[in-house]
């Protein structure tokens, strides 16, 4: 009984360690942003040069990750109280990803040499294949269905509807578009599933 507990938080923190990495990696994968405001065309849509678009959003994104930046203040782009409310719930969520991912990170360190002591590092392939199938299925839903799905996301992350931003009273929202965000999740879980497919090749052949 005491192992079954041990392998079900292991893999527990393994699976939440792989998202909550790819995760950190997408929100800090600034090359995304560059290459969407010109996929998107977001510079010509809103009348600012490309270098003040992702200087804005360099200032946004350290307010979102770096714990010690408390106040947000984008020089082209005003925020009601509302959008400021708004980012600081992004940023705390931001947060709890980064703190999952350091204590998931020590679970899954420890449930690895913990199987290694028994030489049971060959069970880590049937988790990996599983969740390697698994996400080209999350992958197509974004594809489907990305609206639905990005409503039901902020309706279960959020409380309140500050997420539903004016761009007459927040502009920045006309810079981040939905298929920036839609192309962040497919980032997201890409690097899931790369992850994935790594582990299990690397546990595959580990006849420990």
């Amino acid at each position: 009984m005491k192992s079954k507990i041990i392998y079900l938080l292991g893999f527990i923190h393994l699976f939440f360690f792989v998202l909550s990495v790819s995760i950190a990696i997408t929100i800090s994968f600034v090359p995304l942003y560059v290459f969407d405001i010109d996929y998107l065309n977001i510079a010509n849509k809103i009348g600012l040069a490309k270098e003040v678009i992702l200087k804005n959003y360099s200032i946004l994104l350290k307010y979102l990750t770096i714990p010690w930046v408390t106040e947000l203040k984008m020089p082209n782009f005003p925020s009601s109280e509302k959008g400021l409310f708004h980012f600081f719930e992004v940023k705390k969520l931001f947060s709890l990803d980064y703190i999952v991912l350091f204590f998931s990170g020590i679970g899954s360190v420890l449930f690895v040499y913990y199987l290694r002591n028994r030489k049971e590092i060959w069970k880590l392939s049937r988790f990996f294949l599983w969740g390697s199938l698994l996400t080209p299925l999350l992958i197509i839903a974004l594809f489907i269905n990305f609206d639905t799905l990005f409503i039901l996301f902020h309706q279960v992350s959020f409380n309140n509807d500050a997420w539903l931003f004016n761009a007459s009273t927040d502009p920045i929202i006309l810079a981040l578009p939905e298929a920036f965000f839609m192309h962040s999740f497919i980032l997201a879980f890409t690097l899931f599933e790369v992850f994935f497919i790594i582990s299990y090749l690397i546990s595959k052949r580990t006849r420990l």
